[in-house]
């Protein structure tokens, strides 16, 4: 989705190593299943206590315009357990780099 450019927020916990993520950074993502990467600019990070929240402050199609709300947040809490979520979340605007 993100080398579709159909998925404009990236979701991640507030892991210490991200503290300095900001607007203008690049994040080089693989593609999924293969060796290719595609490469995005950080547009924006905006912190928020849980995964709940975020969902509901950037609206799901964002985050996975394929998903459901609920689906999304079973998936993402799948990923990262309480102790993880409790760290506080991030949403990173992304866009897609030619």
């Amino acid at each position: 989705m993100v080398a579709a450019g159909a998925k404009t927020i990236e979701v991640r916990v507030k892991y210490p190593h991200l503290a300095d993520l900001t607007a203008g950074d690049v994040i080089r993502f693989r593609i999924k299943g293969t060796d290719e990467t595609c490469e995005v600019e950080v547009k924006r990070v905006t912190q928020y206590a849980d995964f709940q929240g975020l969902l509901d402050g950037e609206g799901p199609s964002t985050v996975n315009p394929n998903a459901t709300r609920d689906e999304q947040l079973a998936s993402i809490r799948a990923i990262y357990p309480p102790e993880k979520e409790a760290l506080g979340a991030l949403a990173i605007e992304i866009q897609l780099l030619d």
